[in-house]
């Protein structure tokens, strides 16, 4: 991992605080830039103005971005890192991957209200809509996180080819940051369900495949969601790291009442890998 950009997209809220803090940290860590990223998101009917209103609009709104930044950053914790503001209208959150792929970043850390556990950061939120787009990883931050460190982090695998370069991808990610690496596969009831044979046989299968061999945890639970945040809670996990699909976000992971009042008593801090 040679880049050395982490970009963090802001609305200027206390949630925005709290990923700014702990991309400052990790960034003091590896020695990296902070690409600091607020997206207008103008209304369509502003565009269908004069230029000349257009313009003025247009110039009001940046130097207010501008003038929010000034306070925004003035923050003990970035002392010392180079920080670099960013202003750009959106048209879809999709956006925030092309520019991330654009400045050469490695990690995009957002914040959350996360209020109504994982399927509000998550499914449907603004949040949701860039980690599903998103090619780089991003980590998704619910609380301040003081002198925020990565030692442990988890990584949930289901252990099937499809997720191979993910899987390495996470294993890097943790690597890069000098942290103990804890791969787990949740075994569910039902037809999900494998015997401890069947299912050390798949796992070492995979990690063949990937020419590792490592410990992995295979932990029984009701479902994914509990499962990995029980089992985070329990190592006193850093962060708790998940694949996700393009085209569906986390919602298949992460929905139903009980992944929300999970999350709700968690303040772990999650990132997503896209397979």
């Amino acid at each position: 991992m040679k880049k050395k950009r982490i970009l963090v997209p802001v609305d200027f809220s206390q949630h925005s605080e709290y990923a700014l803090e702990v991309a400052a940290a990790l960034a003091k860590k590896k020695d990296s830039e902070i690409i600091v990223l607020h997206m207008l998101g103008l209304s369509e009917a502003m565009f269908t103005k004069d230029e000349a209103q257009e313009f003025m609009e247009a110039t009001y709104f940046m130097r207010l971005a501008k003038k929010r930044f000034g306070t925004f950053l003035d923050k003990p914790y970035l002392d010392g890192i180079v920080v670099k503001e960013m202003i750009q209208n959106y048209k879809v959150f999709g956006e925030i991957n092309q520019v991330a792929q654009e400045q050469d970043a490695y990690l995009i850390v957002m914040g959350s209200h996360g209020t109504a556990g994982l399927s509000e950061i998550f499914v449907g939120s603004n949040t949701e809509k860039v980690v599903r787009t998103s090619e780089v990883p991003v980590l998704v931050v619910k609380e301040r996180k003081p002198n925020f460190e990565i030692k442990k982090m988890v990584f949930a695998s289901d252990f099937k080819n499809k997720g191979l370069l993910t899987f390495r991808e996470a294993k890097r990610f943790a690597d890069y940051f000098g942290a103990e690496f804890h791969p787990i596969f949740i075994n569910l009831p039902g037809d999900n369900y494998l015997s401890t044979k069947d299912a050390d046989h798949r796992i070492n299968g995979f990690l063949e495949k990937l020419g590792l061999k490592m410990p992995v945890n295979i932990y029984n639970d009701y479902s994914v969601e509990k499962g990995v945040l029980n089992y985070g809670q329990e190592i006193n996990a850093d962060v708790v790291g998940v694949a996700t699909h393009g085209r569906k976000g986390l919602a298949h992971f992460f929905m139903g009442s009980i992944a929300e009042d999970m999350a709700n008593h968690s303040n772990t801090p999650v990132i997503t890998f896209k397979i």
